[in-house]
């Protein structure tokens, strides 16, 4: 997933109307109004946003014409390809109007600029998991954790043997199955957690 490496601000004039963009990454819905409500000015003419939260997505224009504002700062994160991601454009009107295509120019400008400046983070979708082995098999194990970068989270032993509870990027379970099983002719198991 590709998100923002950190929160960013910018701001620009276009005809005597200033635009104030501010992002930042938001990782649930409580995250996106807890933001909004940290960068929006009341004394504006407008606080317009839009934010991307997985398959989820929502802006709003903030009675500026419909689609003119939200929807193109929504236009810049999906353009960058970010995910977990917010952005507020406040507008402090200067007098003269922009139009319909000014104004989504505008906005999206603004939101664009904004997220060049804060940066991308790729971040790894991890996951938990549980690994079951008889204590025969704990060097072929720890040696499949290390290849796999995965973390440990905490270990315990069974009369049986070990169970190992790991942290590792979601792309490297598969591989992780595939080691384990060729390296212990199938006698390890391997249970993601959740």
């Amino acid at each position: 997933m590709r998100t923002l490496a950190g929160p960013a601000t910018m701001e620009i004039e276009i005809k005597r109307s200033r635009f104030i963009a501010h992002a930042a990454r938001v990782d649930c819905l409580e995250e996106t109004l807890a933001f909004y409500e940290s960068v929006a000015d009341p004394s504006a003419t407008h606080n317009c946003w839009a934010w991307r939260l997985d398959h989820l997505y929502r802006f709003n224009d903030d009675g500026e014409p419909a689609s003119t504002a939200g929807r193109p700062i929504l236009s810049a994160i999906e353009g960058k390809g970010l995910d977990h991601v917010m952005v507020v454009v406040t507008r402090h009107f200067g007098g003269t109007k922009l139009g319909v295509g000014g104004l989504i120019r505008a906005y999206s400008g603004s939101a664009s600029k904004c997220l060049d400046q804060a940066g991308v983070l790729e971040v790894q979708a991890r996951a938990e998991c549980s690994i079951q082995a008889g204590f025969g098999w704990t060097g072929q194990v720890y040696a499949a954790l290390e290849a796999c970068n995965a973390e440990k989270l905490a270990e315990h032993y069974t009369d049986g043997g070990i169970v190992i509870h790991v942290d590792i990027a979601e792309m490297m379970v598969e591989q992780l199955e595939t080691m384990l099983r060729e390296t212990t002719r199938g006698e390890v198991t391997v249970r993601l957690s959740g």
